[in-house]
């Protein structure tokens, strides 16, 4: 039904045979909907379909508040906003100024909605929609005041002669002002306790309580929660009673395979490798780029109780595809083909997003441990492409004085006079790669080189976007 045909009063409302519901029987009546039409139910949510999403479904069938627990980057606050696909178009309430939130028409919650319905005639009862991607409001804990999502009493109203105890003295927060939609909390354990016991007030009694007065109302909202595994589960942090109510609890998980999460990154980066100044990325290069990450959330010097967000991945890829373009331009080649000395710009987008295990004996710097990381995702992805025999005999080479000098601003048809001292590698590069393109040939040859290094055969030496290969270091 177009908006402008929706009814306008109370007694259209009633004539189109308009009838209420709870916001979990709306969900759960529309999902099932969605699933008997073959829709698709949770878009861009890439490796969670025999996991995390059947345990939605089941969640949302029986009509239950959620808790999203997972590591961050998860897509936890992703998911709880997808929830909204589930609720009407439009939602009818009492369109007046007086009524403090979407109260529903036929049967209103408040004082001032059922004044209004009981004093006119419902062909004057005005009625205003309320669109779907407005009935979702969230909030992150920290900072978070019993104010801000439960209410206070409105001094400016008592200065007016209302009673402290009547439901008009109340400036309401953000749940009661989401009543008939969603409200999500996002870190649950860093929410004041204070705040915790009006949640759980709403969980158990649907009502709302402030400065000691009882003043009920009968709230309809579903509540959503999110949190990491490591202080959701430390004593204290939430109260029993809260985590007593919360109907369902959703367990996330970072990608399970490296292909997967290839697929997220290049699905959130969204980046346009076409237009004036294309961009081809190897598929090894995505596979380092994703093996970065994996190798990260499996380092021991890298707090794993916090993990590595995916936005971790995705900052890094667009920074290679960034840097493969600039020297597209710089050079004038087109494609322009990410490198492995595109990975030097890593620490960019890199840095502030580890957390070291401070813990831990070690004493390397948060750039020390993106090197090691980065060495051991070469390492990985160079041994799952390259044959092993052969290069102890390029190693040789290299220890006979041969140096070979590369970098992100090295034109790529000039690789072949690089490597004029060390053609095995040139052919390495061809078993990785057989394309001719000078511009993959140079991206093969880099990773070459850096696996060679990244498996201890040569050494490196980096300085000024210039990098050095040679056996100096093992001497």
């Amino acid at each position: 039904m177009e908006r402008t045909r929706l009814p306008a009063t109370l007694a259209e409302l009633k004539a189109a045979g308009w009838r209420s519901r709870t916001v979990k029987d709306e969900v759960r009546e529309n999902f099932l909907r969605m699933i008997r039409d073959g829709a698709e139910l949770f878009p861009g949510i890439v490796g969670y379909d025999d996991t995390v999403i059947p345990e939605i479904d089941i969640a949302l069938l029986a009509g239950h508040d959620m808790l999203f627990l997972g590591e961050k980057g998860q897509a936890k606050s992703r998911l709880m906003r997808l929830l909204v696909r589930f609720l009407d178009e439009h939602l009818p309430y009492l369109d007046d100024p007086a009524i403090p939130l979407h109260d529903d028409p036929l049967a209103p919650i408040t004082s001032a909605g059922r004044r209004l319905v009981a004093s006119r005639d419902p062909a004057d009862v005005p009625i205003a929609w309320w669109p779907r991607e407005e009935r979702y409001a969230e909030r992150l804990a920290p900072g978070t005041k019993f104010a801000d999502i439960i209410g206070e009493i409105d001094p400016a109203k008592l200065a007016g002669g209302t009673s402290m105890a009547s439901e008009e003295a109340l400036h309401l927060g953000l749940i009661p002002r989401m009543h008939r939609g969603i409200f999500a909390m996002n870190e649950l354990p860093e929410l004041d306790e204070l705040v915790q016991v009006g949640m759980f007030n709403i969980l158990e009694e649907r009502d709302v309580q402030i400065r000691g007065y009882p003043v009920k109302f009968d709230i309809d909202v579903m509540l959503l929660f999110s949190a990491n595994p490591s202080t959701y589960n430390r004593s204290g942090k939430v109260i029993p009673q809260l985590k007593d109510r919360i109907g369902a609890v959703i367990h996330t998980h970072y990608p399970r395979e490296r292909d997967l999460g290839i697929r997220m990154v290049e699905q959130e980066a969204g980046i346009d490798l076409g237009g004036e100044w294309p961009v081809t990325v190897p598929w090894f290069m995505k596979e380092i780029v994703e093996q970065i990450t994996i190798a990260a959330r499996k380092s021991k010097f890298i707090d794993q109780q916090s993990g590595v967000s995916a936005r971790f991945s995705i900052a890094n890829y667009e920074t290679m595809v960034a840097s493969a373009r600039h020297r597209g331009v710089r050079l004038g080649e087109r494609p322009a083909v990410p490198r492995i000395s595109d990975l030097g710009h890593l620490y960019t987008s890199s840095l502030g997003k580890l957390e070291l295990d401070l813990m831990g004996s070690h004493q390397m710097t948060e750039r020390q441990v993106l090197d090691a990381v980065l060495a051991e995702a070469i390492a990985t992805v160079f041994e799952e492409y390259v044959e092993q025999h052969g290069l102890d005999e390029i190693a040789k080479v290299f220890g006979q004085g041969v140096k070979v000098e590369v970098g992100d601003t090295v034109p790529s048809v000039a690789y072949g006079a690089i490597l004029a001292d060390v053609p095995a590698v040139w052919q390495k590069a061809f078993e990785v790669n057989a394309a001719g393109d000078p511009a993959v040939r140079a991206s093969c040859i880099e990773f070459v080189l850096a696996g060679l290094y990244a498996t201890e055969r040569i050494s490196r030496v980096q300085s000024h976007g210039r990098t050095t290969y040679d056996t100096e270091g093992f001497r």
